[in-house]
């Protein structure tokens, strides 16, 4: 099975939603009429992302705002004081029915898991290849076969991200008198709390080894260990909660029964989320932009002997509040990971966080599914956008990689945090020898397809005599890379 893609090329100077540039944002694109999953988890190892139908790769060195590909180690995940209360919050209500008056300024949730697609790319209708794979022909070592021509279809919008934070002036404190230096200091009460459960943990101990007739040197007891994440979603749910929450995962592409079945409901969701979170007039989300946006995916349905049991692809993870959705988020679970695509919710539950929550449970998913496919080991966030303050807790979610938009290498994101203070954009890796280990090599051996028959690009420059896009076709091959060319299929009119 080949990945198909048709060029879209460079948009330049469009609005950007991050920072309100009217004219700052920059971008490649191309319209995927199928991909197999192992190549788009290759394409967003180089900066590449889905929206819909549509794969971007925002071009990092001329965009105002920089968007570094960021993926959390889902095993080694921890979750910070925030995450806690933000589960925390959401038990509570599920067990008592409190609902929070508002949703914390700590969360940072101006954004819900990359609202971002291509903005102003209206598609026509919809035209496929309809190519039946077992027709294509395959000439690489013969390159003049022809047979009949395909059309090309079109691509979707890019929405808008969040404004960022406003500006806060600094106040000078007023002048004083100082400590009191009869006073003993003062200390936080978080401090003092600590220094007291330690002190009666190491009383407790103590007492236990003077009570116990034959003394051991007393091991580290599983109470004693940081609770995990999965103990953290659970804790203090009685066994009778008022409300009883569910996370269902139905399959988007091919849609699934269960999918179809709670579509509707699922889709006035998203209408009710965009309308009040994103300020979208009530014509806007309409059906058919919901499903170009996240139900519609390139990506096939696919199994391996040691991947999940759910398989890989396209999925919606539903969350059913006593028997309604209140929550979807877009997943793609590839061989390596699970990336996040969009998360929409029930405007009413906005103060419940459950953009921190569905993160929380999302990372919980993928250590689940690591359990069955070892090598399916992290969390993508989508991109990372320091300039702009509302996106960046998203490197709350540690460990974390940002990937070098120069090498292609994950570098840790202490280490780049401190390159982007002094310029939005940076060449992550530290490493001044390293390059791209994919860089191309040889655009001949890029791999088209010109009228149903599939060949290297050399051989189709041999028969168009005089072919013009060698420029183009250079520009997509260096920015997929020489793996991702040979295997996946540039269409050629």
């Amino acid at each position: 099975m080949y990945s198909i893609v048709e060029l879209k090329g460079v948009k330049c100077g469009y609005r950007c939603g991050y920072c309100g540039n009217e004219e700052g944002k920059d971008s490649y694109g191309m319209w995927s009429h199928n991909m197999t999953v192992q190549d788009y988890q290759d394409l967003i190892d180089r900066g590449w992302r889905r929206s819909g139908k549509y794969v971007y790769k925002p071009i990092m060195n001329k965009t105002c705002c920089p968007q570094y590909t960021i993926r959390c180690h889902a095993l080694n995940f921890h979750p910070s004081k925030t995450h806690k209360k933000t589960l925390k919050r959401v038990n509570k209500f599920l067990s008592k029915g409190e609902m929070p008056v508002e949703k914390q300024d700590e969360e940072h949730e101006g954004e819900p898991m990359d609202s971002v697609h291509e903005e102003g790319i209206r598609p026509p209708p919809q035209v496929s290849l309809n190519i039946d794979h077992s027709e294509v022909q395959d000439v690489t070592a013969s390159p003049d076969t022809d047979t009949t021509n395909s059309t090309p279809p079109t691509t979707p919008r890019e929405d808008a991200a969040p404004a960022p934070a406003e500006k806060t002036s600094n106040v000078m404190p007023k002048p004083g008198k100082g400590a009191d230096p009869s006073r003993p200091p003062c200390r936080k009460a978080k401090d003092i709390r600590k220094e007291r459960r330690l002190q009666k943990d190491q009383q407790m101990q103590q007492e236990a080894v003077s009570s116990s007739p034959n003394p051991t040197p007393s091991k580290s007891s599983s109470s004693n260990q940081p609770k995990s994440l999965e103990e953290f979603i659970t804790e203090s749910l009685p066994n009778d909660p008022l409300h009883r929450l569910e996370v269902r995962l139905v399959r988007s592409n091919p849609p699934s029964p269960q999918f179809k079945a709670s579509f509707d409901a699922s889709y006035q969701v998203y209408k009710l989320y965009q309308m009040a979170i994103h300020e979208d007039p009530p014509d806007k989300p309409s059906e058919s932009q919901f499903k170009r946006f996240l139900c519609d995916s390139p990506l096939e349905a696919e199994t391996a002997p040691d991947g999940p049991d759910v398989g890989y692809g396209s999925f919606h993870q539903q969350y059913w509040l006593d028997g309604r959705i209140v929550a979807v988020g877009v997943l793609d679970i590839l061989p390596s990971c699970v990336s996040s695509v969009y998360l929409y919710y029930h405007p009413d539950f906005s103060s419940l966080s459950l953009g921190t929550y569905s993160a929380l449970r999302e990372i919980a998913f993928t250590r689940q599914l690591q359990q069955q496919s070892p090598k399916l080991a992290y969390y993508y966030l989508g991109f990372y956008v320091h300039s702009c303050p509302k996106m960046r807790y998203k490197g709350q979610y540690r460990p974390s990689d940002l990937l070098c938009p120069e090498t292609y290498s994950w570098v840790p994101i202490e280490r780049c945090i401190p390159r982007l203070d002094v310029s939005v954009y940076s060449r992550l890796n530290e490493n001044a020898q390293a390059g791209d280990a994919r860089a191309l090599k040889d655009l001949g051996r890029v791999l088209v397809l010109h009228r149903r028959t599939v060949m290297p690009y050399a051989a189709y420059a041999r028969k168009r005599k005089g072919s013009n896009d060698e420029k183009e076709v250079e520009q997509y091959a260096s920015l997929v890379g020489q793996t991702c060319a040979e295997r996946i299929l540039l269409y050629r009119a």
